[in-house]
């Protein structure tokens, strides 16, 4: 409660949504630890009867279903608009889930006459909501770094490389930027095209991964003669071809008075 209110004073200054948002989860988690409350009085030997089991098992059906859609959709929407943060918010609905199942599982061995059996089943579920933190945190910190899921940038190299007159797809790099994806494409097409066709192919490319990736924004589709693509080509204006012959010629013995220079 403590920590909540804290954030409220600061979200009353700041204007911050997010930390609006986290701040009303801390609300609702301390209102869970109140019903907590009430049984910590009974005795360890004498735990209070439950009455209407099956209704409390109805319950935590409704709950486990109901969370499992809510987790669903959220990491649906979440990877159509690469929003890692409503990915990471259908894991955690997903928890909400479990911790349903665990409602279900402990009202069944209770029903069996196993008391100590939900304790178990509860410290079970938690080894997998463990797991579950872990990935969402390993995809909200790699988005923290601009990253991207990794099988992204295949799923881009693909597009690119199956688009009409592309010869072959030498680099793709892509980061994330707040929910969009920025990606270069570096795409390396027959040296017989004209530059009107080079662009027409560039600008289809383009298209391409505007529809394939409907949340990337604006790539930029770099054009290279057969060949001649990818970085190493451009380092020292090795994929310009008349530099290279210029580069080559120079390097021929008698022409070394071509570069002569001088220097005060």
């Amino acid at each position: 409660m403590a920590t909540a209110v804290v954030q409220l004073v600061i979200v009353g200054f700041t204007g911050s949504v997010t930390l609006l948002a986290d701040t009303i989860h801390n609300f609702g988690d301390t209102a869970t630890a109140i019903p907590l409350w009430w049984p910590s009085p009974c005795p360890a030997g004498d735990p209070p009867e439950i009455d209407y089991i099956w209704v409390v098992a109805v319950a935590a059906i409704v709950g486990f279903l109901g969370n499992k859609a809510v987790a669903l959709f959220r990491m649906k929407i979440g990877k159509e608009i690469g929003s890692a943060a409503l990915v990471a918010d259908g894991h955690h609905a997903r928890v909400d889930g479990l911790t349903s199942l665990v409602v279900l599982l402990g009202a069944n061995v209770v029903w069996l006459g196993y008391p100590l059996a939900g304790p178990i089943v509860g410290l079970v579920i938690s080894a997998a909501i463990l797991r579950i933190v872990v990935e969402a945190s390993k995809s909200v910190f790699s988005r923290l770094l601009d990253g991207v899921e990794p099988e992204v940038p295949d799923v881009a190299r693909n597009v690119a490389a199956v688009t009409d007159g592309v010869r072959e797809v030498a680099e793709v790099r892509m980061r994330c930027l707040w929910h969009k994806m920025l990606a270069e494409v570096n795409i390396a097409l027959d040296s017989g095209h004209s530059v009107v066709a080079g662009h027409d192919i560039a600008e289809d490319v383009h298209h391409q991964l505007l529809h394939n990736l409907k949340y990337q924004c604006n790539p930029t589709v770099h054009v290279d003669p057969g060949g001649l693509a990818g970085e190493e080509y451009h380092r020292h204006g090795l994929g310009n071809t008349d530099r290279q012959d210029e580069h080559d010629h120079a390097e021929e013995p008698g022409n070394e008075h071509d570069h002569g220079h001088s220097h005060n």
